[in-house]
């Protein structure tokens, strides 16, 4: 009895070992093919020892660190860590992703932008769209066109599928105020987030995802069409359309799963089947096809080099306004390494895209360095693209914060001015000190 006692007792001792090594043996020999984890993943690189690294602690640090996010069936455990969280307590081990009701994925920043806790203030909406219609009548001199898109955005498509602890008061916000000023000062303008919402139960296929984060690739077809048509009647032209006379349905797939995607668990999350276009284009003979700068957030994949693009002669895509994607397969280039001047010369149409939750940063900067170019001003500070990102970020900071906006009210009143006007004042103080 003995002896088989400490028989079982060593094949207990050879399994656990075994198993202890394995991680070792998976992550020295691949003898598993696992799948990669998907999302912003930054893969640690092997730090090579050298004397300065090692005696300053740098090397440990480092190779520590690769050991950590490199051992074998590290990305099994990652995802059975997710599915856990995910299955059991509802919760998405996602940068910023929020589990709904009936498992609707969200990112916060789409629920903010819907309740209004990211409003940046009427008086900085306005100057902003005044800067656009001064853009707008400038370009439209030169024969050119400008028009601004407001995607669609899964908090407006989807509020009744927030969670309980999500759900507030809703408050002014930047979407309203964007649309509403646009129409006052009649700019070009579409708004398919308010499309989307009328048509959500009219659509016969889905216009939003249950698990990804843009549009669905049915519901950017869409809107790809609907804009070569709004262009096609600002200009007085004729451009070639998109159309389909096929559809597929199919389980949801690319950005229709991206956020499920960015989950990392280790099942496929069932849902509605979604559409899938057969997209084909007419004829250009005897069409015009615009050459345009389309300067948006990552709504605008789904229309490049695929559906809008199709009805252009060329197309760039400034995304947010960084990283210059050209449809003619030249190298990435930067909006820094480009001359403004010269480009605006060079295209006919100028789209300005965003979503909901990206609102608060319309044209990263390009309506800033445009109005400036066309206006001739050169080295202010306060019309600087990166400045105003800051008081935009300063401008939330304070409305977040109860002391400061008691202070902000009561200099409002003694000064005879807006509460929103203070909190511009305030924050461009504050960013001037800080330089000084």
């Amino acid at each position: 009895m003995r002896e088989m006692s400490n028989t079982i007792k060593g094949l207990l001792f050879c399994i656990l070992l075994g198993l202890l090594l394995l991680p070792l043996i998976q992550n020295k020999f691949k003898c598993i093919t696992l799948m990669p984890l998907k999302g912003a993943i930054i893969e640690s690189e092997k730090k090579y020892i050298n004397a300065p690294d090692w005696f300053s602690g740098n090397y440990q640090l480092q190779e520590e660190k690769y050991l950590n996010e490199t051992f074998g069936f590290r990305t099994f455990f990652i995802r059975l860590n997710n599915q856990i969280a995910f299955s059991l307590f509802n919760k998405a081990k996602a940068n910023g992703v929020i589990c709904g009701k009936d498992n609707y994925l969200f990112e916060v920043n789409y629920m903010n932008a819907y309740y209004g806790t990211d409003f940046i203030g009427i008086d900085s909406i306005t100057q902003r769209i005044e800067k656009l219609k001064f853009i707008q009548d400038t370009l439209r001199k030169l024969n050119k066109t400008l028009v601004v898109v407001f995607s669609a955005g899964k908090g407006s498509y989807y509020p009744e599928y927030f969670p309980k602890e999500y759900i507030r008061t809703k408050g002014k916000t930047n979407y309203d105020y964007h649309v509403k000023l646009a129409k006052q000062y009649g700019l070009n303008y579409i708004d398919f987030n308010n499309y989307f919402v009328e048509n959500k139960n009219k659509s016969k296929y889905p216009l939003y995802p249950k698990y990804g984060i843009h549009w669905s690739t049915y519901g950017a077809s869409l809107a790809a069409d609907s804009m070569i048509k709004y262009i096609e009647k600002v200009r007085n032209i004729s451009m070639p359309h998109i159309f389909w006379n096929d559809v597929a349905l199919e389980d949801a797939k690319g950005t229709d799963y991206d956020i499920g995607d960015g989950l990392n668990i280790l099942t496929t999350l069932k849902g509605p089947k979604m559409a899938y276009p057969v997209i084909q284009v007419q004829s250009d003979s005897g069409k015009m096809k615009p050459s345009a700068i389309v300067v948006a957030d990552s709504y605008y994949w789904l229309m490049f080099g695929n559906t809008f693009t199709k009805a252009l002669s060329h197309n760039q895509f400034w995304y947010y306004n960084k990283q210059v994607y050209s449809d003619d397969n030249q190298n990435e280039l930067e909006t820094s390494q480009l001359n403004l001047n010269d480009e605006i010369q060079k295209h006919d149409v100028f789209i300005i895209m965003a979503t909901e939750a990206t609102l608060p940063n319309l044209g990263w900067g390009f309506i800033e360095n445009t109005y400036n170019l066309f206006k001739g001003i050169h080295n202010d500070p306060l019309l600087d693209a990166d400045f105003q990102r800051k008081i935009v970020n300063l401008r939330n900071y304070i409305n977040s914060d109860k002391n400061w906006m008691e202070q902000i009210k009561k200099k409002a009143v003694s000064k005879k001015i807006s509460v929103d006007s203070m909190i511009t004042i305030d924050a461009i103080w504050e960013i001037k000190h800080e330089k000084k």
